[in-house]
């Protein structure tokens, strides 16, 4: 069977399309947008949420891009797996975070850059957050060139395939010199262009 990865890499599905080309895996791309197609009841059996992206891996099936790719990354293990139980929970910890402190207003910020029309109020709250957040992440990678260590983790690649969304906003990442380094270096592996191409 193998695993299938239905989405987009215009869409959240790149995060796991990213962590499918460092990995190796061989999958299956469906490309299914949130537009087209994830409304059809085939796709609905997948995910009844009726969001992208959605695997089937040899009979699991799960949806949610950052819990997909902690599936992935302890299934198939590698480089990428945290080396012990306590990076696990930190691995857990900034991919939560990743959702709860960076996504909401980093999409707002992008959303901005696609329509000016996006109120100026939604756009300074989003920049408080994202602020915030971004000190906290700035501070976490003093010292170090990845958040577990020396090495680039499943923990680097859930928070930066979040933070991608500000390079494509044009955010200016300046006041957070630890973080705009830390960036660079993981959207600059070949993995994620490659995963970006559809490649």
């Amino acid at each position: 069977m193998g695993l299938t990865i239905y989405g987009i890499p215009q869409s959240r599905a790149l995060r796991v399309l990213w962590l499918a080309k460092e990995l190796g895996i061989d999958y299956k791309n469906v490309p299914i947008t949130n537009t087209g197609g994830s409304r059809e009841p085939d796709f609905l059996k997948i995910n009844p949420n009726g969001h992208i992206p959605a695997i089937e891996d040899d009979g699991v099936v799960l949806c949610e891009s950052l819990a997909i790719n902690l599936y992935l990354s302890k299934k198939y293990g590698g480089d990428l797996q945290p080396k012990n139980i306590a990076d696990e929970g930190r691995a857990l910890q900034w991919s939560f975070w990743a959702v709860t402190e960076a996504e909401g207003p980093a999409l707002t910020l992008l959303m901005k850059r696609m329509n000016p029309a996006t109120p100026d109020s939604e756009v300074a709250a989003a920049n408080a957050k994202l602020g915030a957040a971004l000190k906290v992440l700035d501070g976490a990678l003093a010292g170090k060139d990845y958040l577990l260590g020396s090495s680039f983790s499943i923990a680097d690649l859930n928070v930066a395939a979040v933070l991608a969304w500000l390079q494509m906003a044009k955010f200016d990442l300046a006041p957070y010199p630890n973080v705009g380094a830390w960036l660079g270096r993981c959207l600059g592996r070949p993995a994620f262009a490659a995963a970006r191409g559809g490649k």
